[in-house]
């Protein structure tokens, strides 16, 4: 799959191997250089450009109210390009070459997976904003992602809670789908829900579960079979889906639901990998009703929230690249997680009074908070963040009503802890 995928992202790709800088023209002894690493190019781009838009957004707000330890913070931008060796190349790059304080980047847990080993033979930093499958506590890595305690577990939660009983499993063919339905298939057993109740495909090694749900590759656009299984799976009724499909094939998957009558009546689908941010190119008006579970959502109503959005837009009007998309933007959980993700950053080396990453880590590791557009988030010895949990329900608009918050929540990355 690897292969393939390393073909298909080239040949789509022109480019990716290109690195730039974004920033304020400086003396050196000015700046401090960090990385911005993402796929802009490929099936993921979809998803991870708005994470480089963010970013970018973010330094230019600490560079005007006087950047950090008095230095400007000058952005060197590399493309992932939906390839994953590319995001171990470029991480590399941007640790031996431009000698960055700090990176801000990955989404899948495969481009992670491959970037991880370079963060810790150069003792990098990498902060990383997306919802993954936990089983992983890098010394290197921030992870101001949402854990499986802080969306998967909260959101099957809240549809065991609303009397559902049966779950379909459906997601893309990498690490995160893969281990998060195991987690899923295992926390549904313990409340009582049997096997045959949970639908996708369940494989077996001995007694041992060792794969849960049905899994498409990147940028698959043939649902209908898919679909079709899930329609008489639902059919006896108290049936629902939980859906990790990423990227780009998001858009066929839902256009076949759509297309097939079935509704959030029937059958609501939870999403841990649709945002606000994907919901632009989704037919919202025939999703309404499904679900979402994320630590932000853009209709929270807070100053802090009203401030952000209001900044940001500002921002894409008057200051951003010729690169950066500028109409119809929205925010997304990701997209906060990464602006935490930098102001916690920023904290860490202030209270470290140092650019060094170790020292950095180690101010991180102490517990710093900052009050951010979705809540209070804190920084954990774990290298993962306490964060306030919503679930939202999709309106027409592409946008979420906000049905259940849950306060600070512990970011807790292994299955060990996930059954508290």
């Amino acid at each position: 799959m690897i292969k393939s995928l390393n073909k298909f992202s080239k040949l789509l790709a022109c480019g990716a191997f290109a690195t730039a800088s974004f920033g304020i023209a400086q003396a050196e002894d000015d700046i401090v250089k960090v990385g911005v690493l993402h796929s802009l190019s490929g099936t993921m781009a979809i998803s991870e450009t708005s994470l480089r838009d963010v970013l970018l957004f973010t330094f230019d707000e600490i560079n005007a109210n006087g950047g950090v330890l008095g230095k400007q913070i000058e952005a060197v931008v590399a493309d992932g390009a939906s390839d994953w060796p590319v995001f171990a190349e470029k991480a590399e790059q941007l640790l031996a070459k431009d000698k960055v304080a700090a990176t801000f980047g990955c989404w899948t847990s495969v481009s992670r997976k491959f970037a991880l080993p370079v963060f810790e033979k150069y003792n990098g930093l990498l902060f990383y904003p997306v919802q993954y499958e936990g089983e992983e506590e890098s010394p290197n890595i921030i992870y101001t992602a949402e854990a499986v305690g802080q969306q998967a577990i909260p959101a099957v939660d809240y549809l065991l809670a609303e009397g559902y009983k049966k779950f379909y499993l459906i997601g893309t063919d990498y690490v995160y789908p893969q281990t998060t339905n195991i987690v899923l298939f295992e926390y549904l057993l313990s409340k009582g829900i049997p096997v045959e109740n949970i639908g996708g495909g369940i494989r077996y090694e001995g007694d041992v579960a060792v794969s849960a749900g049905n899994y498409t590759p990147f940028g698959h656009t043939d649902f209908q079979q898919i679909v079709a299984e899930i329609k008489d799976f639902s059919a006896s009724g108290e049936a629902c889906v939980i859906n990790t499909i990423n990227g780009d094939a998001n858009v066929p998957f839902f256009k076949e639901i759509a297309a097939s009558g079935l509704t959030s009546d029937d059958c609501p689908i939870v999403s841990f990998s649709l945002s606000e941010d994907e919901f632009r190119g989704l037919p919202t008006k025939d999703l309404v009703g499904h679900l979402g579970c994320w630590t932000y959502f853009m209709s929270i109503d807070s100053p802090i929230n009203d401030k952000f959005k209001a900044d940001f837009q500002t921002w894409l009007a008057t200051k951003a690249p010729d690169a950066v998309q500028k109409e119809g933007r929205v925010t997304c959980s990701p997209m906060v997680l990464s602006y935490n993700g930098v102001y916690l950053w920023k904290a860490a080396v202030e209270k470290a009074g140092t650019f060094d990453p170790t020292a950095v880590i180690k101010a991180l590791e102490s517990g710093i908070s900052f009050e951010g557009p979705g809540g209070t988030v804190t920084s954990q010895k774990n290298h993962h963040v306490t964060k306030t949990v919503y679930i939202g329900e999709t309106l027409e608009d592409g946008q979420f009503e906000i049905l259940e918050v849950i306060p600070d929540v512990y970011g807790e990355p292994w299955l060990k802890g996930t059954f508290k």
